[in-house]
C-alpha cells in the first residue's frame, strides 16, 4: 500500500513535517479528497460534521497531538467530555484548545503517576487516588465549565467505594491519596478528602446501624455459602483429573496479535457485540471505532488492549487482595468507553441472567476472597483457568462485561504458565453457556470441564503469523457459524 492509499484509508490525518507527505496532504484538499476540520487536522470523510468526526475519534486524535497526557479532574471519572463538551487533561503546559464541538483544557501538571492508567493512543487516565486528589481542589468557574464533580457526587463515590470494598478498601484509598498529594503538591486537597472521608465513616456506627448495606458491612465481608459450595464442587472434580499441557505455539508478536484479536472479536460477539470481520480488524488497526456504534466499537477495542498484551496478560493473583485489584484494573481498562458500567468498580445492585441470579453485591468481595483459597490450591495451569473462568462467572462482581472479563482471567492463567489460550468461536456458545449453567444448577462439574477441553484443543491449532490463513482456519472450522445445526470441527 503507497503513502496515498494509506492515508485515505484513515478517517483522520494529521499535518506532518514530512515534505512529501505535506505536498501530499496539500493535493488531496485540492482534489477535495480531504478537508481541513481543525487545526492540524484533516479528514477524509466529507460526509459528517465535523463535530461527530472529532468526538468519535477524539482519544486518539489527543493521544497524537499531546502524548502522555493524563485525563484528570472529572474527565478521569467520566472519561468523555462534560454535556457543555469540555474535556480536561494534565499536561506539560495550561492551554485552552478549540476543536469543533469540544474544548480541551490543558492543565499544568505533573505526567503519569503511580496508579494511573494507560488508556488508549499514547493518553493516561488518573488513577483512583490522584482523581479524588483532583476533584477535591478548587472548583472555580470558568465560563459555566467546572473542571471538578460537586463534593456531593464525590461523596457517593467514596460510599460506592465501601458499598463494594468495604472500609478497608476506602482506607487504602485514602492511604494511597495521602502518598499521592506529597509527590502532587496537593496536601489541601488530601485534607478535604480525608475530613470527607472520616465523615462518611464516623457516620455509620455499628451499634446503630439500620440499612443492610451498614450491617452487612460491620459484620465483616460476608460470602455465598451456595456458591462456596458449587467452588468445592468445582474444586474436586478438577483435583480428581489429569490434564495435559498445550504450550504456546503463537511466540511471534504477530501471531500472538492475530489470536488476540480473534479472541476479542469471539468474545464480544457471545455477549452480542456483533461486527462483521474486516469492521472488527479496521477498529483494531485504526484504534477508530466504526462513526454510529461508538460504545460497541471501544468494547472490542478494550478486550483487545488487553488480551493482546502479553505482559498483562501473564499477571495472575497472588492474593485474594491481589484478585481484586487485577479484577477491577482489567474491568476499568476494558470498560473506559461506557461509564454508566461505572468501570473497575463492583456492582451496587443485584444481577442475573434468565433464572440465574448471582451472587448479592453485598457478597462479591467476600465471595472472592473465599473462591480464591480454593484456587490457589491448584497446581495444573487448565484447572486453574476453568476455576477462574467459572468462579468469575458465577460471582459476576461488575453490572456489565463479566463474560469477557472472566474469559480475559481464564486465559491470563494460560499466558502466565506458557500454555495456549483459549478461544469460544461463535459455533460452540450454547455448549459453552450450556456446560456452566450444568455446574451451576444440576451441580455438574464434568459438562463444563469436557468442553473447555475440547475447546482448548481446538484453540491450540489457532496459529500464524498470517492473518488470512488463521481467519480460513477458523472459517474451516465453522467457527463463525450461528446455525445450530453446525458444530466446531478441526
Amino acid at each position: 500500500m503507497n503513502i496515498k492509499e494509506s492515508i485515505l484509508n484513515h478517517e483522520i490525518i494529521f499535518a506532518s513535517s514530512d515534505k512529501n507527505v505535506s505536498k501530499l496532504i496539500t493535493a488531496l484538499k485540492k482534489e477535495q479528497r480531504i478537508i481541513k476540520i481543525a487545526a492540524k487536522i484533516y479528514t477524509t470523510n466529507l460526509n459528517d460534521s465535523p463535530e461527530n468526526i472529532i468526538r468519535r475519534n477524539l482519544f486518539y486524535i489527543l493521544g497524537k497531538m499531546y502524548p502522555n497526557a493524563v485525563l484528570s479532574y472529572r474527565s478521569a471519572f467520566e472519561c468523555r467530555p462534560t454535556a457543555d463538551g469540555h474535556l480536561y487533561l494534565t499536561y506539560e503546559y495550561t492551554k485552552k484548545i478549540s476543536l469543533p464541538g469540544i474544548v480541551i483544557h490543558l492543565l499544568e501538571g505533573s505526567g503519569p503517576v503511580e496508579g494511573d492508567y494507560a488508556f488508549m493512543g499514547g493518553l493516561y487516565i488518573s488513577g483512583g487516588a490522584r482523581a479524588f486528589l483532583e476533584n477535591f481542589s478548587q472548583n472555580y468557574n470558568h465560563q459555566g465549565a467546572t473542571k471538578c464533580l460537586p463534593q456531593n457526587v464525590l461523596e457517593e463515590k467514596l460510599e460506592n467505594i465501601i458499598q463494594s470494598g468495604g472500609e478497608e478498601e476506602l482506607n487504602l484509598l485514602r492511604d494511597s491519596a495521602r502518598h499521592l498529594s506529597r509527590q502532587l503538591n496537593m496536601n489541601e486537597e488530601f485534607k478535604k478528602m480525608d475530613s470527607v472521608i472520616g465523615a462518611l465513616l464516623a457516620t455509620k456506627p455499628s451499634k446503630i446501624l439500620s440499612s443492610d448495606i451498614a450491617l452487612s458491612r460491620a459484620l465483616g465481608e460476608p460470602f455465598d455459602s451456595n456458591r462456596l459450595r458449587l467452588f468445592e464442587v468445582l474444586l474436586t472434580a478438577l483435583n480428581n483429573r489429569k490434564f495435559e499441557m498445550y504450550s504456546e505455539q503463537n511466540v511471534t508478536e504477530s501471531a500472538f496479535c492475530n489470536f488476540a484479536f480473534f479472541e476479542s472479536y469471539f468474545s464480544n460477539y457471545i455477549e452480542g457485540t456483533e461486527f462483521e470481520i474486516d469492521d472488527a480488524r479496521q477498529i483494531i488497526d485504526t484504534l477508530t471505532p466504526m462513526p454510529a456504534r461508538n460504545a460497541d466499537s471501544h468494547d472490542v477495542l478494550g478486550t483487545y488492549y488487553i488480551v493482546s498484551n502479553r505482559k498483562e496478560m501473564s499477571i495472575v493473583p497472588s492474593s485474594a487482595q491481589d484478585l481484586i485489584d487485577i479484577l477491577q484494573r482489567r474491568h476499568r481498562l476494558m470498560m473506559s468507553a461506557r461509564p454508566e458500567t461505572t468501570p473497575g468498580m463492583f456492582k451496587t445492585k443485584n444481577n442475573k441472567a434468565g433464572e440465574t441470579h448471582f451472587v448479592d453485591f453485598l457478597l462479591v468481595k467476600g465471595t472472592l476472597k473465599k473462591g480464591f483459597e480454593m484456587y490457589r490450591s491448584l497446581d495444573n495451569p487448565f484447572a486453574k483457568a476453568v476455576f477462574m473462568l467459572f468462579m468469575i462467572s458465577e460471582v459476576h462482581p461488575f453490572s456489565d462485561g463479566n463474560g469477557r472479563i472472566s474469559r480475559i482471567m481464564m486465559n491470563a492463567e494460560l499466558t502466565a504458565a506458557g500454555q495456549s489460550k483459549i478461544i469460544i468461536p461463535t459455533v460452540f456458545r450454547t455448549d459453552y453457556l450450556a456446560a456452566l449453567r450444568q455446574l451451576t444448577r444440576r451441580d455438574n462439574p464434568d459438562k463444563l470441564i469436557n468442553a473447555m477441553l475440547r475447546v482448548w484443543n481446538f484453540s491450540m491449532r489457532i496459529t500464524g503469523d498470517n492473518f488470512q490463513d488463521v481467519k480460513a482456519f477458523l472459517e474451516h472450522s465453522n467457527a463463525f457459524a450461528t446455525d445450530d445445526d453446525c458444530i466446531l470441527k478441526f
